[in-house]
């Protein structure tokens, strides 16, 4: 099943009725896409909720985006107009990092046909597509979800990863190195955990190619047979790992805690600096 749909193979899917496509759009200093999809958007596209649909609340110590419960997802999923069978495409327009976390949720809870839209919205609007404004409110679905069972990692499970394989830090390597920490209550990383900034397999708003992904991570030792997980600051750039991964023809699990259950966590051991294992102080 293919990954990635192109805005002119969109197209033909909007036009003919055969789709259902998700917009959500999400930012770290703007988590309500709401406004900005109301204002244009793919025709057809319902608006998804980063904080109330594709997580739940929780204390601290679960992390900033601990994963929705299943029956939440699938109420969610139902609302979003979703049917069993459906295709569906997802997009926003920052990196794909929403995008990515309702593809990790919907894929890893059984649905079969899940795309991003190669590019965001920007690529739509670029492609000279059109935009349609105001709510989309489709006829509930009747979309039946699983329980994720794998691959997600606890905290006990992270901590224990790297000494058996390998446990990807996707965040920016001076909050990696833990030089700063403009989130979360204290900077470092998990020990023995190796750095991968999404920046290095995004090209813009695109994901590199499968040749050059496969080459990335298997220069942090992922390869076909490793137990591998990625981890971000709250979970979400993590599924943009995953699915960076499963473009390249690699399968990595997701520690959805992240740094952000890590660091609250009194006792957990921080490491500072390049080297992986590193332990220069506990929380």
């Amino acid at each position: 099943m293919p990954q990635l749909i192109s805005p002119a193979e969109l197209d033909r899917l909007v036009r003919s009725g055969a789709v259902r496509v998700l917009d959500v759009r999400y930012r770290l200093d703007r988590p309500d896409g709401s406004a900005d999809h109301l204002d244009g958007h793919v025709p057809g596209a319902v608006y998804v909720d980063m904080e109330t649909e594709l997580s739940r609340h929780g204390r601290p110590e679960d992390g900033r985006h601990p994963l929705p419960a299943t029956e939440d997802l699938q109420a969610a999923a139902r609302r979003w107009g979703v049917h069993d069978g459906d295709t569906i495409v997802i997009y926003d327009d920052d990196r794909a990092l929403g995008a990515s976390r309702a593809w990790w949720l919907l894929t890893r809870s059984g649905v079969v046909d899940v795309r991003l839209l190669d590019g965001g919205l920007r690529a739509w609007v670029a492609a000279g597509l059109p935009l349609e404004t105001g709510p989309v409110v489709p006829e509930p679905g009747d979309v039946s979800l699983a329980h994720i069972v794998e691959p997600v990692l606890s905290i006990d499970e992270a901590a224990a990863l790297p000494a058996s394989g390998v446990l990807i830090d996707v965040r920016a390597a001076e909050r990696y190195r833990g030089e700063v920490e403009p989130v979360d209550p204290i900077p470092g990383h998990i020990p023995g955990a190796v750095n991968l900034p999404t920046t290095a397999y995004m090209d813009g708003e695109r994901f590199r190619d499968a040749a050059s992904l496969r080459a990335l991570f298997g220069g942090v030792g992922v390869a076909e047979g490793v137990t591998a997980a990625a981890y971000c600051g709250s979970g979400v750039t993590a599924a943009q790992a995953a699915f960076a991964a499963e473009l390249a023809g690699l399968r990595l699990g997701i520690y959805p805690g992240s740094w952000s259950q890590w660091s609250n966590m009194p006792g957990r051991p921080i490491a500072t600096g390049a080297a992986p294992a590193e332990v220069t102080a506990t929380v």
